[in-house]
């Protein structure tokens, strides 16, 4: 009986630990989702073209993605908490710098800062859910502690678009940093996973910066992201270019349907597999993107954000629990870097090809290009279920 008590304990998803690491992930969230929409105005403001805004996107994505594979390694040898700390701290000062920029050389150099930051807390941050979450039930608990950061893009992107008006852009990044702040204080009290001393683990390769078992999710996801990257940044001022209103609520419904699929996509990962999300959510994510070139009216623009929201839902909590599952435990890290590593450089590619786009083309032909990179995905993904069920079979005769 005792026994059987213990099982259940050890199956509990929402324990102290869980609960103040998605607390946390949401204030780190919220205050950077604020600046998300409002980041392309202020350069703007600066006197910046629509190239720079991509530079200035994409070369935070990109000093994120380089510093990747060094916090994988270091949160198997440095500790969970140490790297999580330090992350949140870079990224809790560069984005408070902000308000006292007047250039945009010094915005650049301080967006490379914030994507360190970024890129140490956010991989840092995954791989500490992925601890705390049971392994029977991993794609659901990811797609709870996803939720964190949905809530946070449920009203960051909408209050911040909304305080740009009100308030000074110096004020509103003060207010960001403050919520920063917040999460670091709150990280202080989980307790975190000690750092595995395996003496008889192999020497590590000289040039190890990914994960061989998680690389095929991360591929995927990347052409997802890719997407996401014109979406984040160019919106905005799409909506103002076609006179359409209500873009602060298509990132609510974004939020709201992306909240709505982390209810139930991780439990169907978790029982059926990988199979039974990926195709129905990129397909719903491909619908969005030709509604967003398209783009009529308010309505078309909110049916899109709903689309996007359930099929980025349903497609990311899978991608990710489908990259560290078959990871040696001291390699959890490494997987979960190797996984962030691919979801920055899509959006840093995004942001970088849409920006130039933007300048050559117009920003319909963004979304007409995101569409494009989700039909390859789905291509891609057909390919390796293809090739899987061959070694499979080979194996099996073998066997026999």
């Amino acid at each position: 009986m005792e026994v059987q008590q213990n099982e259940e304990i050890k199956e509990k998803i929402w324990t102290r630990d869980f609960i103040l690491i998605c607390l946390a992930n949401f204030f780190i969230f919220f205050g950077f989702q604020m600046t998300l929409p409002t980041l392309p105005i202020f350069v703007k403001e600066l006197g910046g073209s629509d190239q720079l805004v991509g530079i200035i996107v994409g070369i935070f994505t990109f000093s994120a993605l380089l510093l990747r594979p060094y916090a994988g390694h270091a949160l198997e040898t440095k500790g969970r908490q140490f790297i999580y700390m330090i992350g949140l701290g870079i990224f809790v000062i560069s984005i408070g710098s902000f308000a006292f920029i007047a250039s945009i050389t010094f915005l650049i150099i301080m967006r490379i800062v914030q994507g360190v930051g970024w890129g140490l807390s956010t991989t840092a941050t995954g791989t500490i859910a992925t601890d705390i979450v049971p392994a029977s039930r991993r794609g659901e608990g990811l797609g709870y502690f996803g939720l964190s950061g949905n809530i946070a893009l449920a009203f960051g992107p909408g209050l911040g678009l909304a305080l740009v008006g009100k308030i000074s852009f110096a004020t509103l990044f003060l207010i960001c940093a403050a919520l920063g702040l917040v999460a670091l204080l709150l990280s202080s009290r989980v307790r975190y996973k000690k750092v595995e001393q395996i003496p008889d683990k192999a020497v590590t390769p000289r040039f190890d910066v990914f994960e061989k078992s998680a690389i095929q999710p991360s591929i995927l996801v990347l052409f997802i992201t890719f997407t996401f990257g014109g979406i984040a940044t160019f919106l905005p001022l799409h909506a103002m270019d076609h006179d359409v209103a209500g873009i602060e609520l298509y990132f609510f419904i974004y939020a709201a349907f992306l909240f709505i699929s982390r209810t139930f996509a991780g439990k169907i990962y978790d029982k059926k597999g990988h199979v039974y999300v990926y195709l129905p959510g990129t397909f719903m994510i491909l619908v969005a993107m030709i509604l967003l070139a398209w783009l009529p009216s308010t309505f078309v623009l909110l049916v899109a954000g709903g689309l996007y929201g359930l099929g980025f839902g349903t497609v990311q909590p899978a991608l990710q629990a489908w990259a560290v599952e078959k990871a040696a435990n001291n390699r959890k890290g490494m997987a979960n870097a190797t996984f962030f590593s691919f979801f920055d450089l899509g959006i840093g590619f995004g942001a970088l090809t849409f920006g130039q786009i933007a300048y050559l083309f117009n920003y319909s032909t963004i979304y007409l290009t995101g569409a494009v990179s989700i039909f390859i995905s789905m291509l891609v993904y057909g390919l390796m279920v293809i090739k899987t069920k061959k070694e499979h079979t080979i194996r099996q005769t073998k066997q026999s």
